[in-house]
């Protein structure tokens, strides 16, 4: 007997030979789309009064979603390179994610639309200097966008019909390219997010610069993803066909991949303060300066509280880790702060004040909306587990 049938005949017993969505992702999908017609219809009335805010909502909204579905990117590609169980009960949640980038290429659209507004590079009288003059034009910007958005879906498709292709045909050699395919994935990963988070967010103050920045956002991506992908495995466990199969310790393992990925982000956070700051150049600390005093100064004591400090307490509890319900509810704060974060990032190169906006709250609610009825879509065409991996069993804790 070939070593195909023996492994198809060990995990037959173990699940069903097709593992269906729950026929709840069909509601869930349509609550999405119901926020997210509400969101778009609040953001275009309040939008056509103030365009200017309109754009740099939309901005921090849009990298918010977006870095959730390419923070499951680069989740995927190390459970691919790592071949580790951890990843196998979310694997399917981790590429649904994913295919849904190509419609987030098309929601770019409104940025560089309204790029004269947000980025002050653009103005004519706004004069930049050696390699800024020659990186910084509008053609640039959406040249570099297009061939990101290309690689990330190119990547994205290719793991995700390869994993399809695995389900289908029992091919154990798959495994090994999936592994081969995610280790240039992973390094390309880093370097196209480097240069979108230059040219997104880090550009909008074009005189300031952080060789730390990408990895930041990075990391901070990769902490929203897994704040949804708890989320959404307490969503799946309490359904069939998963019901039962989540186990305490697949939390556990979601709760210090969190933990751990939120100290990664406050090593570069302060990092890059301390490198900054010690380096004492105005045309770099004053970035800091803006964000430290006048309005943005309590926002600053509110996301190191908020992002690193209550988090790090309460994950260092294993009962905590353990229990999917209160694991949730931290998951759902990490992803709130995730917002905060990027509206620190962004706002204060448009106000000294802190000035929240009701187009703050309609432009996530439409985005996030949307990209919610798009994933649920994507997730509930393939079965929720892959039969046919190798590390299924693990898995599901039969070995």
């Amino acid at each position: 007997m070939s070593e195909h049938h023996r492994h198809h005949e060990e995990v037959l017993p173990l699940l069903p030979t097709y593992a269906p969505p729950s026929a709840d992702l069909d509601r869930l999908g349509r609550v999405g789309l119901i926020a997210g017609a509400a969101g778009a219809v609040a953001s275009a009335g309040l939008g056509f009064i103030n365009p200017a805010q309109f754009f740099q909502s939309y901005l921090v909204a849009y990298v918010w979603i977006f870095g959730i579905a390419l923070g499951c990117f680069g989740l995927m590609t190390l459970h691919h390179l790592s071949s580790g169980a951890w990843g196998i009960m979310i694997r399917r949640i981790l590429e649904a994610a994913t295919r849904t980038i190509p419609l987030l290429a098309v929601a770019f659209l409104p940025i560089p639309l309204g790029m004269k507004t947000l980025y002050s590079w653009t103005h004519p009288d706004e004069h930049q200097e050696g390699l800024r003059a020659v990186y910084l034009t509008p053609n640039g910007f959406v040249l570099r966008a297009l061939v990101c958005f290309g690689l990330w879906s190119t990547f994205a498709i290719i793991l995700s019909r390869m994993s399809l292709k695995q389900d289908q045909t029992g091919d154990l050699s798959l495994r090994r390219r999936m592994q081969f395919v995610a280790s240039g994935g992973v390094i390309l990963h880093v370097l196209l997010m480097t240069v979108c988070a230059i040219d997104w967010l880090m550009s909008l103050s074009p005189k300031w610069a952080s060789t730390i920045y990408g990895f930041y956002i990075i990391v901070g991506q990769v902490v929203a993803a897994l704040a949804f992908v708890i989320l959404m495995s307490l969503f799946l466990a309490s359904r069939e066909p998963l019901a039962g199969r989540f186990r305490a310790d697949h939390f556990h393992d979601y709760g210090k991949l969190l933990l751990a990925f939120i100290m990664i982000w406050a090593y570069f956070a302060v990092s890059q303060f301390l490198i900054i700051w010690s380096g004492n150049l105005p045309e770099e600390t004053s970035w800091f300066m803006g964000r430290m005093n006048g309005g943005w100064r309590w926002f600053s004591v509110l996301l190191v509280f908020a992002h690193f400090v209550l988090p790090f307490v309460i994950l260092l509890s294993r009962n905590l880790k353990r229990d999917i319900t209160r694991l949730a509810r931290v998951a759902g704060m990490i992803l709130v702060v995730r917002w905060l974060d990027l509206y620190w990032l962004a706002a204060p190169a448009f106000s000294d004040h802190v000035r929240l906006h009701p187009l703050d709250v309609t432009t996530p609610l439409a985005l996030g909306g949307f990209w919610l009825f798009a994933f649920t879509r994507q997730l509930k065409t393939r079965s929720l587990l892959p039969i046919h991996e190798p590390s299924l069993k693990e898995a599901l804790g039969h070995g």
